[in-house]
């Protein structure tokens, strides 16, 4: 887990955790760890189950060019983490204490930052720097809920690589998975956070919760803790 540092630190780094803007519209990346227009599902058990389910239960599929409006007033910070020292490549931090322990879930994404936050009912509850697309295939600006969560994910497209912990964004491959966070490395667009951030992330997230991606947008934090 990173080391804890402040808060100004944290945002001076080009957004942070809690300092992402929405602004919709935006262009879209080609994105492509999971196998384009497929939906990857692996055969298990559990995979069933959750094909059994009701289809009202299950969000609907969109691909990376097909992000969601949002309503601003569901994007209001209460408080962010503070963080203390650099936040490097492969550090996190994961603080539920004082925060509500039921409330909607959304995550942020900030490129330009390479950082990405969790909020529950506004409260951030989790950040970690990130990787994400390479130039020829980057990852997409955007609005999009979880359509799919994989705890144990490994890509039809690439050489059946290990993603642990997939949420799932779009049809055409673009998720947030458990990944080697470090300075160098990139995805075919998804959103690579560390293993056991991933994890926590998974364990908190459900079907339809929001995940925004900007490039260095912000949010209004002045009236957060």
């Amino acid at each position: 887990m990173a080391g804890r540092v402040s808060t100004g630190v944290k945002l001076a780094i080009g957004g942070g955790a809690a300092a992402v803007l929405l602004l919709l519209g935006l262009s879209i990346g080609r994105g492509r760890d999971l196998e384009p227009g497929k939906p990857d599902q692996p055969t298990t058990t559990r995979t069933v189950a959750k094909q059994a389910q009701p289809k009202q239960d299950q969000p609907v599929e969109r691909t990376r060019a097909q992000p969601v409006a949002v309503d601003p007033h569901a994007l209001m910070v209460k408080r962010v983490l503070p963080i203390d020292g650099p936040f490097r490549h492969g550090d996190y931090v994961w603080d539920e204490g004082g925060a509500p322990a039921t409330g909607p879930v959304i995550i942020t994404v900030d490129l330009k930052a390479q950082t990405l936050s969790v909020f529950r009912a506004g409260y951030e509850i989790g950040s970690a720097v990130i990787i994400y697309g390479a130039d020829d295939k980057p990852s997409p600006l955007g609005a999009f809920p979880i359509i799919q969560k994989d705890a144990d994910h490994y890509s039809r497209t690439y050489n059946n690589a290990p993603m642990p912990h997939t949420l799932r964004l779009t049809s055409d491959g673009v998720a947030i998975h458990g990944s080697d966070v470090q300075w160098g490395n990139a995805t075919h667009g998804c959103i690579g956070v560390p293993k056991p951030f991933a994890k926590k992330l998974f364990g908190v997230t459900k079907l339809g919760d929001l995940v925004v991606i900007t490039n260095g947008k912000r949010l209004d934090t002045s009236h957060a803790s």
